[in-house]
């Protein structure tokens, strides 16, 4: 990757689950939630970013092509094929990805996505001295090689980002080659609507809105999305249903 990364590499054998982590987060997150559930199943990798997690920060800014780039250098060291399962910017990242590079994704599962920055709810501004921005950079600091020295150059970074990206179209969806599952709350931070244009756009994809959850729904319901997960990346293509409508016209 360029970039000394902290990562948790796949066993060898059945084709491996990458979990990608959201935004001012780690790979801890998912490790912890879904993770304990879907090892028993598959066989799970997952890496901290540039700037997040166990893996320092340095002085370029943050992108999502520049995060897709580094989920790619992943799958090449990883060497072969991988279902991709990313949350929040890890899933805006992850559908890059698999754009740039349909080859090395076997599936691909995007919860709380958003494929363009106008898609998002307005959300309350986190100001910097608020008990939650200070509560993040006690987190930030316990496990960054940085520690608390880059934590507010991180979150401008990652503000600017969140605000100028990603900026796909729905042509670029059309484009996804992989057989994909969007996920999301029914409180999350992207409008419904868009998420729905996410689905639709995507040939064949598949969609589920967790009834009672935010963008945190892997913490809220966390036996049931690892359940959709698991299902997802385990059942067979096509699709068959006993009352196609929209995958009659994609059939």
């Amino acid at each position: 990757m360029g970039h000394p990364t902290w990562a948790l590499l796949p066993k060898k054998g059945s084709t491996p689950v990458i979990l990608l982590h959201g935004g001012m987060s780690s790979s801890t997150s998912m490790l912890h939630s879904i993770g304990p559930r879907l090892k028993r199943h598959f066989n799970i990798g997952a890496f901290d970013r540039r700037g997040h997690g166990r893996t320092a920060d340095s002085d370029a800014p943050f992108s999502y092509e520049a995060m897709a780039d580094e989920i790619l250098a992943f799958l090449d060291y990883v060497g072969r094929p991988c279902h991709l399962v990313g949350h929040s910017d890890g899933a805006n990242a992850a559908l890059i990805a698999a754009l740039r590079r349909p080859e090395l994704v076997e599936r691909l599962v995007l919860i709380g996505a958003n494929y363009h920055f106008n898609g998002l709810m307005p959300l309350p501004h986190l100001e910097e001295d608020s008990l939650g921005y200070q509560a993040w950079v006690e987190r930030y600091a316990m496990i960054s090689p940085d520690g608390s020295a880059r934590a507010h150059l991180v979150f401008r970074k990652t503000e600017l980002m969140q605000a100028t990206g990603p900026t796909l179209t729905t042509e670029d969806l059309a484009r996804v080659a992989v057989p994909t599952l969007v996920m999301a709350g029914d409180d999350d931070v992207a409008t419904l609507a868009h998420t729905a244009s996410l689905y639709e756009s995507i040939p064949g994809a598949q969609l589920c809105i967790v009834p009672g959850t935010s963008h945190s729904l892997l913490k809220e319901r966390t036996k049931h999305c690892a359940r959709i997960i698991r299902h997802f990346l385990t059942c067979d293509f096509p699709i068959e249903t006993r009352m196609p409508i929209r995958r009659m016209t994609q059939s």
